[in-house]
């Protein structure tokens, strides 16, 4: 699923209904991903905290359909090594460059870490937990029964050095909404559609700050 997008300040985007319900083809390219949605979403400002103390910019879009609820974290990591290189912490002391190495280990290991994340949140109970790929893109698919017997269906993913965490949440008793995760999409830098063959692998920024 691909329309062309339309510029909207720094996002340019598109929506065209493709189903009842008001779903529409939304489109950012400030962020870079396509998906089905129903209709144009909140979007907040975050700063995210990631694994070895740095906080990462990064934009919630959500959305809400009757008890549904929807929502993409995307996640800036391209700054990581001027973030980490203004961390002061024992682990940085002694390695290549002004972060030592965990500028990159904190990109490398940015899918797992946001998946811990929903593994501890308290009450909940994972009832699956496996790899998944999007246009060849890998990444994580999670199932979660959360203590109000809610039900969130998760996808994590990292392209181009963006984290995506896609969350889908509804009630117990309603039907799986595994369209809004499966049905996901990467844009390049051109707002084009991207697929992979085989398996994508992400490209770490080049160090700026030394070696």
């Amino acid at each position: 699923m691909r329309l062309t997008s339309a510029i909207a300040g720094l996002c340019l985007l598109s929506a065209q209904p493709v189903r009842a319900q008001e779903w529409v083809e939304y489109t950012n390219r400030l962020d870079r991903f396509a998906i089905p949605a129903p209709g144009q979403p909140k979007i907040d400002q975050i700063l995210w905290d990631s694994e070895y103390g740095g906080k990462f910019p990064g934009r919630v879009y959500t959305w809400q359909q009757g008890r549904n609820r929807y929502s993409i974290t995307v996640v800036d990591y391209s700054d990581s090594e001027v973030i980490h290189s203004k961390l002061d912490h024992t682990v940085y002391r002694g390695g290549p460059g002004p972060g030592g190495v965990y500028w990159l280990v904190d990109i490398a290991g940015a899918v797992p870490y946001a998946a811990t994340k929903y593994r501890q949140k308290p009450g909940v109970r994972v009832t699956y937990d496996a790899f998944h790929f999007i246009e060849f893109v890998p990444g994580l698919e999670l199932q979660i029964t959360n203590p109000d017997k809610t039900r969130s269906y998760v996808g994590i993913y990292l392209h181009d050095n963006r984290l995506y965490v896609l969350d889908a949440t509804a009630p117990q008793d309603a039907a799986p909404p595994i369209i809004f995760q499966q049905s996901f999409g990467f844009l390049d830098a051109k707002g084009e559609p991207v697929r992979y063959r085989p398996f994508y692998v992400n490209q770490y920024p080049a160090p700026r700050l030394g070696k």
